[in-house]
C-alpha cells in the first residue's frame, strides 16, 4: 500500500508526513538530536514559543542550510504562538520574537498553539497567581486572533498558519472564516480522535499528529503527580505482536498506523537509532485486521495524557477545548 509522503499545501508547498517533535529536550541534547534527524533525512521540524528551546533549533538548522536558500527551501519549519500571545494585538510581536530566535526569514507554519489563554506577562510564558493556578485570560476572541494571524499570512514571513488543540467545533468556526493549513492534536494509539479525525477530513484540514508514541516523559510526570497510570504504548501486547510479525520497532508500527490513517506525525527522540527508525516507514504495510487491531486498543478521552491539568485553573476558560 503507497501512501504519499507529504501533504500538498497551497502554492505547491509540501509538508513532510513525518516530522520531527522538540518539546521536552534541553538546548545541547537537541541541537545534537536535530543533527541526527536532519542527517537521518527529516525536513519537517517543530517547535513553539512555550518550549523555550526556539533558538536552539534555530542554531542546529542554520548550520544545516549553511546560508543556502536552496537548503532552506527543503525544510518544514513549525513554531506556536503561546496562549500568552492569543490576543489579536499581540500576534505580531510574539511572532517577530520566534522568528528572530530561529534566525530565519519566513516560516512555513505558524500555529495557534491553544484556543485558551494565559494573561500576557512580558517574560513569563507561563505565569502563574500566588495560589499556583494560572493567570487566565477570559477574554479571548478566537476568531479575532485567527484573523491576526491570516494577517501575518499576507506578510509573506510565514507561508502558512494553523491551529492545533482545537476541538471540532472550534475548527469549524476558524475554517468558516479561513481553512487552517493543519491542524496539530494528541492523536496516538489511545487517543484515536476518530470524530475529530473525520472532521478535519470533511473540512480538508491535514492532521499532524503530535505524542504520537504516548509522549512517555510527560505520562511519567504527570503519573508522579496525579497517581493515574499511563500505559506504555510501546509495551502493549497487541503493538508488539504486530511489530514482531513484520520485524519492525514498535515506535515504527504505531507511526505507520496513523500514516496509514491519513495523518501526519512527529515523533520526538534524541536517540539516534530510533530517530533514524521512526522515518523508516515507507516500506512495509499494516494490513486491515492489523489496522482493526490497532483500532480497537482506543480508550477516548481517557486516553488523552496532555489535558492541560498542569494548568490548573484553566479549564474555566470559556475555550477550553476538553468540556467534560
Amino acid at each position: 500500500m503507497s501512501i504519499p509522503e507529504y501533504f500538498e499545501l497551497e502554492g505547491g508547498d509540501r509538508m513532510p508526513r513525518i516530522g520531527f517533535g522538540t518539546w521536552q529536550a534541553s538546548d545541547d541534547v537537541l541541537e545534537k538530536a536535530v543533527e541526527a534527524a536532519l542527517e537521518a533525512g527529516y525536513r519537517h521540524f517543530d517547535t513553539a514559543r512555550a518550549y523555550e528551546n526556539e533558538a536552539a533549533l534555530g542554531r542546529a538548522l542554520n548550520r544545516w542550510i549553511a546560508g543556502d536558500p536552496a537548503r532552506r527551501k527543503q525544510l518544514f519549519v513549525v513554531t506556536k504562538l503561546p496562549p500568552g500571545g492569543n490576543r489579536p494585538e499581540l500576534v505580531q510581536e510574539y511572532f517577530d520574537a520566534s522568528l528572530r530566535d530561529l534566525n530565519l526569514d519566513y516560516l512555513d507554519l505558524y500555529l495557534m498553539h491553544t484556543p485558551f489563554a494565559f494573561e500576557h506577562v512580558p517574560g513569563d510564558l507561563h505565569p502563574k497567581n500566588a495560589d499556583g493556578t494560572m493567570k487566565v485570560d477570559h477574554s479571548t476572541n478566537l476568531l479575532e486572533v485567527w484573523k491576526a494571524l491570516l494577517k501575518l499570512k499576507e506578510s509573506g514571513r510565514v507561508r502558512h498558519v494553523g491551529v492545533s488543540n482545537v476541538s471540532a467545533e472550534q475548527l469549524a468556526r476558524v475554517a468558516a472564516l479561513a481553512r487552517p493549513a493543519c491542524l496539530q492534536v494528541e492523536l496516538h494509539a489511545l487517543c484515536q480522535q476518530p470524530a475529530l479525525v473525520a472532521a478535519a477530513q470533511r473540512l480538508a484540514v491535514p492532521l499532524v499528529a503530535y505524542s504520537p508514541l504516548g509522549s512517555k516523559a510527560l505520562a511519567d510526570a504527570l503519573a508522579a503527580k496525579t497517581g493515574r497510570e499511563y500505559p506504555d504504548l510501546l509495551q502493549l501486547p497487541a503493538v508488539q505482536r504486530i511489530a514482531q510479525a513484520h520485524a519492525r520497532a514498535p515506535a515504527q508500527v504505531l507511526l505507520r498506523h496513523a500514516l496509514q490513517r491519513g495523518l501526519a506525525a512527529i515523533p520526538k527522540s534524541t536517540n539516534p537509532t530510533r530517530i533514524k527508525q521512526n522515518i523508516s516507514l515507507w516500506d512495509f504495510t499494516l494490513s486491515e485486521a492489523e489496522m482493526s487491531e490497532l483500532a480497537a486498543l482506543d480508550r477516548g478521552e481517557a486516553g488523552r495524557i496532555c489535558d492541560f491539568a498542569f494548568f490548573p485553573g484553566i479549564e474555566k476558560h470559556p475555550e477550553f477545548p476538553f468540556k467534560k
